[in-house]
């Protein structure tokens, strides 16, 4: 494959290629969940793929019945000219996680023959001896003076029917894995269509036009032109010219070797030949060749064009990824990097070190600083709202008349008609005054809730790595926090009972009553007679009072009790376990911590130099 297929190839592609090259084989896409430009290659079964990807690789791939290719096929075609040996690595990552993106099962070869037997080896490996399909990737490596710089994945041919031995949904499970790949905008999508077949029935067209329907990332490889019935060469011409279903990256027609010129052992430069041949004496499809829409050679420019475009286009984005990436990697390393000391006294210090932060931030938190996502103030508020807004409503406890001469009637002492007595006016603000324990308890449990979370979550931010100090401290935390809920409800009880006094000063009393407007009170009116709208006025005021006071006064104080003064409490508490003896008891790591560890400093490790490799295209 000299000559006229590579001469347009330079230097300058390569480096595009191997860097995305190099950002697939770490893993990528799966472990860091970025998606990279490529192309794939689909298909029905029996289009001629095989033969495609042989014809551009140079090398006989497997072939078959049924489905050949179980597994996604990574295609790495790469040009060498210092040397003419022929080269192939094959490749597969035994199992899931970044800690094993070099821990790869990799076999090296000379022999082309060799290909189809590695590739089938690998599959049974991934997918099993069945003929099942898995999502696992095989990389097939190949350094040749007579390839070209191209990567291609080839994913399983599209089954209508299942064979024997395979599973019944098996088009449906490849029909998911071909979407898990075309889907992604940066896919390039290559669908082998055979000329015999009607186009507008091929399954792998119809999946392409699906996600990509304006045809701007497709691009359709016509086969088997040597087959078609006489009398439609001129309908072929139309699909290949792009008139029929167009798309933007147009047709290519393709003329691979057959079956037949592979038992007469005709090789793949002869084929070549055979193929240009074929379509210069060819009455319709030599127009084609004028037009550069017809051969391997064309078709390997084309792949090469568009995928190096594309990932010139994508650069930018994808730079700015990896920078987005390798910064969370490295902030999250920073949060678990570095053992505790094992000797007494560099584990005390280190101890002093850990339980001074998280004391800090549990300073902060309870003076209203925001270091976690959720505001602990904003929670607050909203809960001390809801205790004024209950407040508020009891104002409407007295605007009925009836019912307050009801409850003065009923509350009468020895006092003849016309004579006023505070007992009534009494007994009914007590009474309004106990249904206020049952929402001011209610109110301290919500906020021993939302002040638990914070508190645990700095715990849980702080000592993640040290599960028996997180759970120290988690009991802790849970401890202070119901004494001082218990000690908040005793006195917001001693606060109601206050209240039972009903008092205020006269002066705050006669303004409150001359809010209304109804009617100007003061003391030269003393004592009031017993007027059912007058008591109405003065039981209304009267609550007024108490609701401003009660409405600051509960929030207060459980907020000094429930926050102020149990982070006070609780950082005592915290520097108490200094006093404790196993301090390298407490500073244990749990396991999972060294593993996180391991596999971040991996991961960034893995950014660092692809970042590098990146930074030398710029």
């Amino acid at each position: 494959m000299e000559g006229e297929l590579h001469h347009h190839l330079n230097e300058n592609i390569r480096p595009y290629i191997e860097i995305i090259d190099l950002l697939r084989s770490i893993g990528v896409e799966k472990d860091f969940n970025i998606a990279l430009p490529t192309i794939v290659v689909i298909g029905d079964q029996s289009t001629g793929k095989s033969s495609v990807l042989e014809a551009l690789s140079g090398v006989a791939l497997p072939r078959g019945t049924g489905i050949v290719t179980r597994c996604p096929l990574e295609l790495r075609l790469r040009k060498i000219t210092d040397e003419i040996i022929w080269k192939a690595t094959l490749s597969y990552r035994p199992s899931h996680g970044l800690r094993d993106a070099y821990n790869r099962n990799t076999i090296t070869f000379n022999d082309p023959s060799l290909i189809g037997t590695h590739i089938q080896e690998a599959q049974n490996k991934l997918a099993g001896d069945g003929a099942g399909i898995s999502e696992e990737s095989i990389i097939l490596e190949i350094r040749s003076p007579d390839v070209c710089d191209l990567t291609l994945i080839d994913l399983p041919g599209i089954a209508r029917v299942p064979l024997e031995g395979q599973p019944s949904d098996i088009g449906t499970q490849i029909k998911t894995l071909i979407m898990k790949f075309i889907r992604n905008p940066e896919t390039l999508n290559m669908v082998v269509v055979p000329c015999n077949n009607d186009i507008a029935t091929t399954e792998a067209l119809k999946m392409a036009q699906e996600v990509d329907p304006e045809g701007t990332r497709t691009l359709a490889v016509l086969t088997k032109p040597d087959l078609i019935d006489k009398g439609t060469e001129k309908r072929i011409l139309a699909i290949a010219q792009n008139k029929v279903i167009p798309l933007h990256k147009g047709y290519i027609m393709v003329k691979c070797r057959g079956q037949q010129q592979i038992d007469e052992n005709i090789y793949l430069e002869e084929a070549l030949e055979m193929e240009r041949d074929f379509f210069k004496k060819h009455k319709h499809f030599r127009q084609l060749l004028n037009d550069n829409k017809a051969t391997i050679p064309c078709l390997a420019y084309e792949l090469t064009e568009h995928l190096v475009n594309h990932i010139k286009k994508l650069m930018p984005l994808l730079d700015e990824e990896i920078k987005r990436k390798s910064s969370a990697t490295r902030k999250e390393l920073n949060m678990i990097e570095g053992e505790p000391p094992q000797d007494p006294q560099g584990a005390k210090q280190y101890l002093i070190k850990t339980l001074t932060d998280f004391n800090d931030k549990i300073k902060k938190i309870s003076s209203g600083d925001l270091i976690i996502s959720d505001s602990l103030f904003m929670q607050l508020r909203k809960e001390y709202k809801k205790w004024s807004d209950h407040l508020n409503r009891t104002k409407s406890s007295f605007n009925h008349p009836s019912d307050v001469k009801a409850q003065i009637l009923k509350n009468r002492g020895r006092e003849l008609a016309g004579f006023s007595s505070f007992r009534p006016f009494e007994t009914i603000l007590q009474s309004n005054i106990a249904q206020l324990e049952g929402p001011a308890i209610s109110l301290v449990n919500n906020i021993k809730g939302i002040i638990l979370k914070q508190f645990s979550d700095v715990s849980k931010e702080c000592f993640q790595r040290y599960p028996n100090l997180l759970k120290i401290t988690t009991d802790k935390i849970e401890d202070r926090q119901s004494s001082q809920q218990r000690k908040a409800e005793e006195r917001i009880k001693e606060q109601l009972n206050i209240e039972n006094m009903i008092f205020t000063q006269d002066e705050m009393y006669f303004k409150t009553l001359n809010e209304n407007g109804n009617e100007t009170f003061s003391d030269a009116q003393l004592p009031f007679c017993d007027v059912a709208t007058k008591f109405t006025d003065m039981l209304n005021a009267y609550n007024k009072i108490m609701i401003k006071r009660m409405s600051d006064q509960v929030p207060m104080m459980a907020q000094y009790i429930m926050l102020k003064e149990a982070s006070e409490l609780l950082q005592t508490d915290m520097l108490n376990l200094l006093i404790e003896s196993d301090v390298t008891g407490m500073l244990s790591e749990d396991p999972s911590v060294r593993g996180r560890r391991a596999e971040l400093q991996t991961r960034l490790e893995l950014l660092t130099m692809v970042g590098e490799e990146m930074n030398k295209l710029n």
